[in-house]
């Protein structure tokens, strides 16, 4: 499979490694609107099991630090190693909230299908995220929400899965607004918001993960079933470190 410019996916292997919607086509269309140079330094925060890393380092020649939580550095390493690509992507397993990173140390911090798990409080932009880029950093960040607010609360239909959800999160839900994110990063002082909008992939990236084997993805067919493109959308923000 194609993505990118000059990006190539084995299928079976791009199957075998998503954890969500289609992360590698949310980040190629992100991307378009961010200027990647050779050799930069990028931040693939919440990597999972680091498509969006072999995306970034292959599409763009940088040099990618792929962290995340939930996957061990380990694990991402071999399939890195796998694809020839252990100099160029160095795995991490570091959680959001306590980056083992120097103040100023990014070009880039890229996150896909990860940050509204660890950067939906007012203060996690400007205490963990900007303090690690380079002055005219770049943030770009693609995550789930809604097309609108539940004014009436949580539509019937969905109410199933949103408290499965809740209570595997043991707390609220974190999926909102384009506009909700919004109000939220213009709240810094420290970036300019330069774009929020919702992906025009939003449907084939979710279609691609429903033909997964990963238990999580036969679990959310029936939710999208239910959903029927009404409610759920796909927000991509881009912002610059001022």
């Amino acid at each position: 499979m194609r993505f990118g410019k000059r990006t190539d996916f084995d299928r079976n292997f791009l199957m075998e490694n998503m954890m969500g919607p289609n992360c590698v086509r949310l980040a190629a269309e992100i991307l378009q609107k961010v200027s990647l140079k050779p050799d930069m330094r990028v931040l693939d925060l919440g990597c999972g099991k680091g498509l969006t890393s072999i995306f970034l380092a292959r599409e763009f020649d940088v040099q990618v630090f792929a962290t995340d939580l939930w996957i061990e550095a380990t694990e991402n390493y071999g399939r890195f190693k796998d694809l020839g690509l252990e100099e160029e992507i160095i795995p991490l397993h570091a959680d959001a909230r306590a980056l083992p990173f120097a103040h100023g140390y990014f070009d880039a911090v890229v996150s896909i299908d990860s940050y509204h798990y660890f950067g939906n409080t007012p203060d996690y932009l400007d205490t963990h995220l900007v303090p690690l880029l380079k002055r005219g950093g770049t943030i770009a960040v693609s995550i789930p929400g809604l097309i609108r607010d539940f004014t009436d609360g949580v539509p019937a239909v969905l109410k199933p899965f949103w408290e499965k959800w809740e209570k595997e999160l043991q707390g609220e839900m974190n999926i909102y607004t384009a506009e909700w994110w919004t109000r939220l990063w213009e709240r810094s002082s420290n970036i300019t918001l330069e774009e929020c909008f919702s992906h025009t992939c939003h449907k084939q990236a979710w279609e691609e993960w429903l033909e997964c084997d990963n238990p999580y993805a036969k679990e959310d067919i029936e939710m999208m079933k239910a959903e029927n493109g009404q409610y759920f959308n796909t927000i991509g923000l881009v912002a610059r470190k001022n």
